[in-house]
């Protein structure tokens, strides 16, 4: 048979495939940075980490000594501690440079670092004043992306009432910042203990179920308790500063795990994931569609984008069932069960106005979510008859 021109299959069955947009990347919320101004033998005065790069991210402490550090730097030590993490250490540590012959005061190298790498999340600096810890302190609490600052106190005007003037916990309690986590440690070879704390913070911070966790009565590999009395360990924990203590002298354990104006510190770290996976889910959502439309259906696909954010709280057990005691919000009222750990609600567009209907807002969205919250106190009555 004679082979005739074969005609394109398209103007009878005509297949378009679209491969939708890339998600933008979630923050994983368990890099730390460490801080620090050590500088290289040769050339002399040159910081390990050249200001030009800023940071470094090490999967391997081995890659610190060959770069430039050495076993007494306090940037190794500190990472040293983070690495003793247990029962997960971080996969990966940043190491950030403070060039002392550039950089005005220790909060500049922090705003570097932050301009040269988004990633990570919480951090500690390195041989920091009680100035720098304040002015640090207070960048924290709007820095973005959103940071948690770690710090470390060893002097002794914490410990009780006569160094009111110059306690760094009572400072920063009076100003409520909520983004700075201090600890005392009165060792002298750890002068950055906090960085163990850091470590078990953000290498526990898995996102897998059930992996929501408190710093409460946590141990600190690499860390020695201090030798305090109960009435020095209760003014510092009345100040929101963190002590290594031992109790019952089997458990060595970190209380309370707060932040400066006495939130926990997992409650913040935890929030700060919501926020950000609400707000990208939303955003793919904008960027990924056609058009979201500005119709009682288009919210509803906003909700459910906000939806699967929360799921992911509650998966790691971070939300739970509960009872709403707060005030009302729309149809949920004081004293409403949550069955699912929280209500999305919206207000209808037929309700709004024409100037926002003009400018293509979306009505308010209000998501209601009761937190699980984590037992730190147990009281028990025994009552025994014979």
């Amino acid at each position: 048979m004679a082979t005739t021109k074969s005609l394109s299959l398209t103007p009878i069955v005509d297949v378009q495939i679209t491969l939708g947009a890339v998600s933008a990347p979630r923050n994983s919320f368990n890099l730390g940075l460490i801080i620090g101004s050590s500088t290289k033998t040769e050339p002399l005065n040159e910081t390990v980490i050249p200001t030009a790069e800023r940071i470094r991210i090490y999967t391997d402490l081995d890659d610190m000594l060959s770069d430039g550090y050495t076993t007494d730097s306090p940037e190794y030590k500190a990472a040293l501690l983070m690495k003793s993490a247990t029962p997960l250490a971080p996969n990966r540590i940043a190491i950030g440079c403070w060039d002392k012959a550039n950089d005005k005061e220790a909060v500049d190298a922090v705003r570097a670092c932050r301009i040269a790498n988004a990633e990570w999340y919480a951090f500690t600096v390195c041989g920091a004043t009680n100035d720098d810890i304040k002015a640090i302190a207070q960048y924290t609490e709007t820095a973005e992306p959103s940071s948690t600052y770690f710090y470390t106190v060893a002097t002794e005007d914490v410990l009780s009432s006569s160094g009111n003037s110059t306690d760094i916990f009572i400072f920063l309690k009076d100003k409520n910042y909520r983004r700075s986590f201090g600890q005392y440690c009165g060792q002298e070879d750890t002068p950055d203990a906090v960085a163990a704390t850091m470590g078990y913070a953000m290498g526990n911070n898995t996102s897998l179920a059930n992996s929501a966790y408190t710093l409460a009565y946590k141990t600190l590999p690499g860390v020695t308790t201090d030798d305090l009395t109960n009435t020095q360990v209760e003014y510092i924990k009345g100040n929101y500063g963190n002590v290594y203590i031992n109790r019952g002298y089997y458990y060595d354990v970190l209380e309370q795990g707060t932040m400066a104006d006495a939130t926990r510190f997992d409650e913040i770290l935890n929030l700060d994931m919501l926020s950000n996976n609400i707000q990208l889910n939303i955003m793919d959502l904008l960027y990924q569609s056609t058009k979201v439309p500005q119709t009682d259906a288009g919210v509803t696909s906003i909700m459910n984008a906000t939806a699967v954010a929360c799921d992911q709280a509650v998966k790691i057990g971070f939300i739970a069932p509960g009872k709403w005691n707060g005030s009302a919000i729309l149809n949920l009222k004081t004293g409403d069960t949550l069955p699912d750990g929280y209500l999305i609600q919206a207000e209808s567009v037929n309700d709004q106005s024409q100037a926002d209907r003009d400018a293509r807002k979306s009505p308010p969205i209000y998501v209601s979510a009761k937190l699980a919250g984590a037992i730190e106190h147990v009281t028990i009555g025994v009552t025994v008859n014979r």
